[in-house]
């Protein structure tokens, strides 16, 4: 299972693996993939850096990628205390009450003095492209559409590919005519940030509206080899994978998480903006039911309804309570049925694709 994509970015088969955990990047790269490190949870600069110089070492040559969250709007930008201040009381009454109703206790801790995710700032991204580029990753991604124009100008002057999500083809053409090289075409299905429309119609509409000389990407609802192997005959060149890896034995997770995305469904998702402010498919559950009380406040915009709820987060992951973690996920979660290494399930993965087109073949 190889496509010209394969060439481009030195991989063996065409699986992009997106995943916040370096420690299940560098195992989708030493399976021939292509790893990607989310980087939004990533507050500090040289964090980062610490773990990209271990992407390094650990990979020796082997490709990887960055994959930062630049809105095409710029968010408002502030420190985390001035931009607290724009938090109305009335949501952070909601928050805790819905928290002690839930039976989530706090964390023992000042939880005042913790930031929360910060990479949603632009300020904080343009950190992160910063510290990227001293660095070896094939790629770079948006999460949020293309990154800004100089951005991707500093990306390309550096030997990098650059990548950008979109869930409609018109966002796949602007994207093109705003330099970027490869299109991952995210369907509704998909876990995290996500647009309206489901994969099966989105994946041939973004390939017939970039033409034949643009990869695209097929993500959303990808979670087996038939599934790899429908992407490319609706005219993907691979595909970009993020659920899946989240029931890997590399994906650091707390016993109450990892019980959650086992037990669920591909029902089992809801699409939100309760978890950043922008629409986003998370794991349903009493956490998130709360939020559709007709009592609930509105959501607020990005970052402001992240810098809210990220310490009711830590509470929740830390509660125990696999009923309430709240957690990016896509519909996929239905297929998680066990804890299996990175390597078992590329295998499986390239296998039952190369079997699937095989049998295709044969029609």
């Amino acid at each position: 299972m190889r496509t010209d994509l394969c060439e481009r970015l030195g991989i063996d088969v065409p699986i992009v693996g997106f995943s916040p955990s370096e420690h299940v990047v560098a195992a989708i790269s030493r399976a021939g993939g292509l790893g990607v490190l989310g980087c939004v949870r990533f507050n500090d600069a040289d964090e980062l850096d610490r773990v990209l110089t271990w992407l390094d070492t650990e990979l020796d040559g082997r490709p990887y990628g960055v994959d930062i969250v630049m809105p095409g709007r710029v968010p408002t930008e502030g420190t985390p205390s001035d931009l607290g201040r724009l938090i109305p009381d009335g949501h952070r009454e909601f928050v805790e009450r819905t928290l002690l109703r839930l039976g989530v206790p706090p964390l023992g801790v000042d939880e005042s003095r913790r930031a929360g995710v910060l990479g949603w700032l632009h300020s904080v991204a343009r950190t992160h492209v910063e510290v990227a580029l001293t660095h070896a990753p094939r790629l770079i991604a948006n999460a949020l559409g293309p990154p800004p124009p100089d951005v991707i100008a500093q990306a390309k002057s550096h030997g990098l590919v650059v990548a950008a999500l979109a869930g409609r083809a018109d966002h796949a053409r602007s994207h093109l005519a705003g330099g970027v090289d490869i299109v991952v075409a995210q369907g509704y299905e998909a876990g995290g940030h996500t647009g309206e429309i489901g994969s099966m119609v989105l994946v041939p509409e973004v390939v017939d509206a970039v033409g034949p000389d643009v990869p695209v990407l097929a993500a959303g609802g990808i979670g087996s080899g038939r599934q790899i192997a429908a992407a490319l005959a609706l005219g993907a060149r691979g595909v970009w994978m993020g659920s899946v890896w989240l029931g890997t034995a590399e994906y650091q997770s707390t016993p109450a998480l990892r019980d959650a995305l086992l037990q669920a469904g591909s029902s089992d998702t809801v699409r939100t903006r309760i978890y950043t402010g922008k629409p986003a498919r998370l794991l349903r559950n009493r956490w998130t039911s709360a939020w559709e009380d007709p009592e609930a406040p509105k959501t607020l915009p990005m970052p402001l309804q992240n810098l809210l709820v990220s310490p009711a987060h830590d509470r929740l992951m830390e509660s125990g309570d696999p009923s309430v973690v709240p957690m990016p996920v896509g519909q996929i979660v239905g297929r998680m049925n066990a804890v299996r290494p990175v390597a078992d399930v590329m295998s499986e993965l390239v296998t039952e694709a190369d079997e699937t087109l095989a049998r295709l073949a044969k029609l």
